[in-house]
């Protein structure tokens, strides 16, 4: 059991002093008197009566509050199913779009695949070009050897 003066039991509890002798008068709160000072056990009146009053309090001035009209909830529902069926308007155009840009993406990658496809091709027919080439240069040296070594061979007879 843990007892305070007057100015800290507001400060623990929130209250004002009013309320507090109010309380006190009523018998709500355990009060002792030492050396002249009032002194309210904290323990009692902090959890059993003061969050009660107070909460009961609040309960019954949020209830006459809180009163919502028909229009309203009729006003709030439809505002949600119009925005719902704006999500869902959206959703579809997102899908749409995607779409589209896919078949642009399987467009492109088959125009590439038959670039690719081409200069894979004309490379095949380039290395079977240099192929022949570099036999007939070959050809062209052994040829051009046999004439010189038998140019060679007639001059020093």
């Amino acid at each position: 059991m843990e007892w305070l003066n007057d100015d800290e039991y507001c400060k623990l509890t929130g209250l004002h002093m009013s309320v507090i002798d109010e309380m006190v008068a009523s018998g709500k709160l355990n009060v002792k008197v030492e050396d002249g000072v009032r002194l309210i056990d904290s323990s009692v009146g902090a959890t059993e009566v003061v969050v009660p009053e107070k909460l009961k309090e609040l309960s019954a001035r949020n209830t006459q509050e809180m009163l919502v009209q028909p229009e309203f909830v009729e006003k709030t529902i439809g505002t949600i199913i119009n925005l719902h069926e704006k999500v869902l308007d959206a959703k579809d155009e997102t899908i749409e779009a995607v779409k589209v840009e896919n078949t642009f993406l399987r467009d492109a990658l088959n125009s590439l695949q038959e670039l690719y496809d081409e200069d894979r091709k004309t490379i095949h027919t380039l290395q079977e070009q240099l192929k022949l080439s570099q036999q007939e240069v070959e050809f062209m040296r052994r040829k051009y050897k046999l004439m010189w070594n038998k140019a060679i061979d007639e001059h020093t007879n």
